[in-house]
């Protein structure tokens, strides 16, 4: 993201940092409703209850994200002792993507929207583009079933039980440097995640209900 800096592309890197804030904020504070949903409230008493990005940003993930291209915000904390259903571990996890889903779909289309009304202003229209690709990008790299992301607490739901006591396993001892061997080789070149952005990008079409 230094390049945008570089360029003299300000307003795209403020944006684009607000965009991420937000999106972040709004994916861990799925995770925390849907958990006292579900009966835990442990992420309510840590105050991790709210879209505040106070509550959710760490500072050195999004440093990362500044000089790196990748980062993280605070896990928030659960108890599953807490959890009133066996499906629970799949909720609180899925609602952190579906969460990006939503805001996604609700900022397409209201660019859509104020398009359709004659109302067209650069820094608006660039805002909820960003808002809308970062969102889906995001909801895309947390399916993935590697390391701490959401999707490894998703898949095993849908694996027999013998396979997915395997993969948690594998995913125990691997699944992070895993994750990171695919940052890295990403970081280095390796078009991995370009991969990735051009399918969230794909997905804008099929959001549009206006």
């Amino acid at each position: 993201m230094l390049f945008l800096l570089n360029q003299g592309q300000w307003q795209v890197f403020a944006l684009l940092i607000i965009s991420l804030i937000l999106s972040l904020s709004f994916h861990e504070f799925g995770h925390a409703i849907v958990a006292k949903w579900q009966g835990d409230t442990t992420a309510q008493q840590a105050g991790r209850l709210t879209i505040n990005p106070l509550a959710h940003i760490d500072p050195f993930g999004l440093l990362m994200v500044v000089f790196v291209g990748f980062g993280y915000a605070k896990p928030v904390p659960t108890d599953p002792r807490n959890f009133t259903s066996r499906y629970s571990t799949l909720w609180v996890a899925a609602a952190g993507p579906f969460m990006n889903l939503v805001v996604a779909v609700v900022s397409i289309n209201v660019y859509v929207m104020l398009l359709a009304n004659g109302l067209e202003n650069e820094g608006m229209m660039l805002f909820f583009t960003l808002l809308t690709h970062i969102n889906l990008l995001l909801m895309l790299f947390n399916l993935i079933p590697l390391g701490p992301l959401d999707g490894h607490y998703i898949l095993p739901y849908f694996l027999p039980r013998r396979v997915a006591a395997k993969y948690a396993q594998f995913n125990l001892r691997y699944g992070t440097a895993a994750l990171m061997g695919l940052i890295v080789l990403s970081i280095v070149g390796l078009p991995i995640f370009s991969y990735l952005m051009r399918f969230a990008q794909s997905l804008v079409g099929y959001i549009v209900f206006v």
